[in-house]
């Protein structure tokens, strides 16, 4: 027989505000999907998002890959070109997102071609090309059809952008690859006003891909977040890092972090709320609605993982910090024993316990986004988590599986468990019983599908 679930292994609590799944453009921004001719289907291929008016405070997690893709590079120098400063933060005009390559490991050529598709945003807009960030996606070492891409920007540029919300769908339709669903999520909320007087709404909406080729190292994925708070730069860049750190950062599809992960979030400043610089209120909104968004696109991406059967969730509790927490959830949703586990539906605890047991702290600068000094994170940096098997307690699909102070496995009715895992959404639930440490990741089962689509993905 199945052992109850232990209170204490209910699912975390969550405060944070509700999350609708759709693409709803805030003021001060136009937007628009096309079809440039760079996928041989002639499905949407090319996307532009733009600010209204001058250049706006933007700012990007970028792959730290040493493989990264021409549009990173260049992404990186045109932020730090306009924001003074190597910390990815600057001001933007546009966002230029072509899919069906992903010009990576393209040599000079592929940088120049960059460079062409830059200037045709900027030329288009009337603006310098550093204020225009780039995004790619697509198969690794193909070149992008220049000459088609700068025709389909004037095009578009010309009469295509549009400030709705269907442009901005069209966008995150144009982002896609293998993707089978449009990624979008939208989060509204209260900031003190500008003026002093009262509050207004402000609104945070993201659109993203990215099914493969997916791992916890900053960025993992493409994604545009635009808001119409007001923030500089610096203080997007530090809110957009603390939000990936526990959102993005815990994201894993296949343990493959890619040449082209990018994230940008701009702010056009256009809702009239108080600056997130200096208000704490402001700043506590703006954040607030940002991780909700980066979070229910993360679980969108994992629910939407290449051959993916489930979303699996991986909730920890209990540990020595957050950093102890989030490194192991990671590893549970990483490990391929797991996954494989995960599209069995089998609960097999074991396969979990030693993908605790295996989890290490990630790199310093993730230890620094997420809030820790820089002589803690270098401390704590790939140190292995602190884990106790005679205190950890592990639960899948809300059945007690393993409780180590009571001799470990609970006999967990493997039918009934079967059953359980059948949904939509995986739960694994791990006490630690060390702390207070609470972290959580999102990841997706290892199924034929995968496998299928990898064998034949430059096909």
């Amino acid at each position: 027989m199945s052992v109850a679930l232990d209170p204490l292994l209910a699912p975390l609590p969550a405060d944070r505000p509700q999350v609708e799944r759709v693409a709803r453009i805030p003021a001060g921004f136009v937007a628009a999907g096309a079809t440039a001719g760079i996928k041989a289907s002639g499905n949407p291929d090319l996307a532009l998002v733009a600010a209204e008016g001058d250049a706006i405070p933007a700012a990007g997690v970028l792959t730290p890959n040493r493989f990264a893709a021409a549009p990173v590079r260049l992404s990186r120098a045109n932020l730090a070109a306009t924001g003074g400063t190597a910390l990815a933060c600057g001001f933007a005009k546009a966002v230029v997102a072509a899919s069906g390559s992903a010009n990576a490991a393209t040599g000079p050529a592929g940088e120049a071609d960059q460079a062409v598709i830059g200037e045709a945003v900027a030329a288009a807009l009337g603006v310098p090309a550093n204020q225009v960030l780039h995004l790619s996606t697509g198969v690794i070492g193909l070149r992008l059809p220049v000459e088609k891409v700068t025709t389909a920007i004037a095009r578009v540029a010309a009469g295509g952008l549009a400030a709705t919300d269907e442009a901005l769908h069209a966008a995150a339709v144009s982002l896609r690859t293998t993707d089978s669903t449009t990624k979008a999520a939208t989060v509204t909320v209260e900031a003190p006003a500008a003026s002093g007087d009262g509050s207004v709404s402000i609104t945070v909406t993201g659109i993203a891909k990215g099914v493969g080729m997916i791992h916890p190292r900053m960025a993992t994925m493409l994604s545009v977040v635009l808001t119409d708070a007001t923030a500089s730069p610096s203080t997007l860049r530090d809110l957009l890092r603390g939000a990936a750190s526990g959102t993005w950062n815990q994201l894993s599809v296949d343990a493959d972090t890619s040449t082209n992960d990018s994230v940008f979030l701009l702010a056009s400043g256009r809702a009239g709320a108080a600056s997130a610089d200096d208000n704490l209120a402001a700043r506590g909104a703006l954040a607030t609605a940002l991780e909700a968004v980066a979070r229910d696109l993360a679980r969108q991406q994992a629910a939407d993982g290449e051959g993916a059967t489930s979303l699996v969730t991986c909730q920890v509790s209990g540990a020595a910090d957050d950093a102890d927490a989030r490194a192991i959830a990671r590893a549970v949703v990483s490990s391929s024993l797991v996954k494989a586990a995960m599209h069995g539906r089998d609960a097999n605890w074991g396969r979990i316990a030693g993908a605790a047991g295996n989890a290490l702290v990630p790199e310093a600068f993730l230890l620094e986004a997420a809030g820790l000094s820089p002589a803690e994170a270098a401390s704590r940096a790939g140190q292995p988590a602190a884990v106790d098997p005679a205190r950890m307690r592990i639960a899948i699909a809300g059945l007690l599986a393993y409780d180590g102070a009571t001799g470990g496995p609970t006999g967990i009715d493997k039918a009934a468990a079967r059953e359980a895992m059948a949904g939509d959404e995986i739960l694994v639930r791990i006490d630690v019983g060390l702390g207070a440490g609470t972290g959580e990741a999102f990841g997706c089962p290892l199924t034929e599908g995968y496998v299928q689509e990898n064998s034949e993905y430059t096909s």
